[in-house]
Parts: structure tokens; sequence; C-alpha cells
């Protein structure tokens, strides 16, 4: 991997053309610019090493999702939000054949080189117009067309034809008063309309489910729903009233994730290993990738591991001390002592930086999608210490010939 800078007569212009052409509205955390000023560039070697261990991933993570939702005994290990373990009796009847399947691994290089895979985004990965359109904008500002990439809205709009057949109606369901999110589902729902659906922008509270179809409730939108793309997160969807959430569990409309993402989206799956491989499911390649990860209870006096939410998003409580700022190290500790079974230890691995030319150095989340099984491009995000959270600055991702 390594990093080019983009020109800096050419970013003020790079930037715009991402707020204003790629969906990227507000590039900015509090101060912090989330827009990075490199391009991140593999080689082609390291892209077909980074493909071939997220689709072997994918298919563990697959296999161990199915199992699990045969085995409830097995999946209360994983401590699921109460409302969520009631509901995977509706959940026995899922069908691979009928819903799309997508995810984003978060990839790592340590110090010496060697990948590392610190979690699967299962539930709602973001990132979507960042990985599709960003690539392109760049390669045209640093003028190296041979850089080539792999577009995720591409990818899925293939995956959804495949299901839909090009007609149909699909709602995009996300949290309607975060702008972060509507920039997500905007970019994927103009892209679902070029390929000749009717799409509409609502909240998880405006479908209803009738004989276990969705139906849409918004006024001038009354209507039977085809596809539901969710992009409202399973431990917030629950917390929804009047409770009409029920019916996205065991809805027969085509669903883009199904909640059956949520037994991998906790962060608590390894915990569960064991049993998958003695029931015949091979998890090799997480074994072999992410960190050594336990219960908080089990740490002892074990040295070199740091704290993680159980569904912890972009970064956030994650203890690494040298990335945390102000007290907030001292309130993860205190929290993790008040709420152990909310966080889980995992083994801290050294990850290993980039230099660009002035010998500044950016640690690196390269995050590979998966939809149906099959790699799907990258969403990356670089951070000056070694945690990757909101603070980060998004790149793009482009590919040696």
């Amino acid at each position: 991997m390594k990093l080019i800078k983009i020109p800096e007569d050419k970013y003020y212009d790079y930037r715009l053309q991402a707020m204003f052409e790629c969906y990227k509205w507000d590039p900015q955390f509090y101060d912090s610019n989330t827009l990075a000023k490199f391009v991140l560039v593999l080689t082609k070697e390291e892209n077909d090493e980074v493909i071939r261990l997220t689709e072997n991933l994918d298919k563990e993570t697959r296999s161990a999702e199915q199992y699990l939702n045969k085995h409830i005994k097995i999946a209360k290990k994983l401590a699921l939000p109460k409302k969520i373990l009631e509901q995977i009796p509706n959940m026995q009847n899922y069908n691979t054949t009928q819903n799309i399947r997508f995810m984003r691994y978060d990839f790592h290089q340590s110090i010496d080189g060697s990948w590392v895979v610190t979690e699967v985004n299962s539930d709602v990965p973001g990132g979507y117009a960042e990985s599709s359109l960003l690539p392109e904008l760049a390669r045209k500002i640093i003028d190296m067309p041979k850089l080539k990439y792999n577009s995720f809205g591409d990818r899925m709009a293939e995956a959804i034809n495949n299901k839909l057949n090009k007609n149909g109606t699909i709602m995009m369901v996300h949290c309607t008063c975060f702008s972060d999110d509507r920039q997500v589902m905007q970019y994927m729902g103009e892209r679902l309309k070029e390929e000749g659906y009717k799409v509409i922008y609502g909240a998880a509270d405006h479908i209803i489910f009738n004989e276990k179809n969705a139906y849409c409730i918004l006024e001038n939108n009354q209507e039977n729903i085809d596809l539901i793309f969710r992009f409202t997160p399973l431990e917030w969807l629950i917390q929804m009233k009047p409770r009409r959430w029920d019916g996205y569990f065991n809805t027969r409309t085509k669903s883009c994730n199904h909640p059956i993402s949520i037994y991998t989206q906790s962060k608590r799956f390894p915990l569960v290993w064991n049993d998958l491989e003695k029931a015949g499911i091979s998890m090799k390649t997480w074994k072999d990738l992410l960190p050594e990860t336990i219960e908080v209870k089990d740490l002892g006096s074990k040295k070199g591991f740091i704290y993680k939410p159980v569904y912890g998003r972009v970064g956030e409580k994650i203890s690494i001390k040298e990335a945390c700022k102000g007290d907030e190290y001292e309130k993860i500790l205190q929290d993790v002592k008040k709420h152990p079974k909310q966080y889980l230890a995992q083994k801290k691995f050294i990850s290993r930086p980039l230099k660009d030319d002035e010998g500044a150095e950016y640690h690196i989340c390269l995050g590979s999608y998966t939809i149906e099984g099959k790699h799907a491009g990258y969403y990356a995000r670089m951070s000056p210490y070694p945690r990757i959270d909101s603070y980060a600055a998004d790149i793009p991702v482009l590919i040696e010939e």
C-alpha cells in the first residue's frame, strides 16, 4: 500500500466535487477534515490477497449465521438483546436465495506486514458513495486513468437486479433525522433509480407488515414494497415506538440486510467459534486474522489487551490509550468496570503506518465489502493515530494493474 497526495492546487476542487457530486455533504467532524488529501493505492498482489481473504471470511461468516439461526442455545452466548432473542423463532424460514446479504470486513496491516481483521460490519455497513464515486473522482484528479477500482454501487445494483428483474419499489429505510444516514441512502437510491426502480426514502416505522408483506404508509407513497434496503441498525430498530419492528424479522419481502445479520454483528461472535467448529463449520480464516478476543471476566492478569464495546460503531469507546482524547481513556475503563458484559477484551496489535512524502504517519483501515459472497469494493479510512474513529478521514482506494 502507498499514499499518493492530491496536488494542493487541485484539492479544493476535489473537495467541492466530493460534496456536490459524490454525496459527501459534510466532510467535517467538529474541526476535523474527514476527506483525506491522499489516495490509497494497492498493488495487484495486495488486492488479490485481500479479495481471497475477504471471500474466505465471508463464506465462514454466512455459514456461521445460518447455523446460529437454527441453534438458539449457542446463539444465546452472543448475549443478544432480549427483544432480538425473542424474534429468533421468527427468522427460522430465512431464505438465502430471496434476500441480499452484504458485509464489510475491516483489514489493517500490522507492523510485520501481515493482515489483521478487527471486525465485520455485518448489519448496516456504510461508505457506499465513498467506495463508488470517490475513486473515479480521485483517478481524474491525480491523472492516473490506468489505476482501477471496484464500484460497490454497481455491484449492489447488479445483485438487486438479479432479485427484482429491474422493476418494483424499493424502500430505503434509515434514520431520517441524520443527514449522514441520508447521504448514504441518497446515493444508493439514485443509483437504483438509474436501473429503473421506484425508490422511497423513509424511516423504519414508515413500514407496516400485512400478512408478512411490507407496506409503505407514507402520504403519497402508500403501496407495497418489493425490497427493503435497511440502514437502521437493529439495536436502534428494536427501540422503536410504537412497536412496528417485529415484522422485519419474518417478512416475506426481500431484504438487504435481513436481521439475521445480528448474529455476526455482535463482537462476541468469536466466543462461539469452538461450538461452530465442533459442528463442522471451519473458522480457520477468522482465527488466523482476528486478534485473540475474550470476555472481560477472563482477562485476569493478561497484558496487552484493549477493550471494545460489543455493539460499538465507528471506533467509539475502544481503549487505545494513545488515541484517546482528554479523560476519554479513564472514562472507558470506568464504564468497563461498571458494565463488563457490554465489552470484550481483544489482544492489541501494532498497526503499520504509511508515511507521506514529508514523513507524516497515517494508520489505515481497509474495509472490504462482499455482496452475496463476492468481493464488492473498498471503503478506506485513515487516521494519524492507531484508532479509526469519527475523526478519521475517508480515502479513495485505487488498484495497480
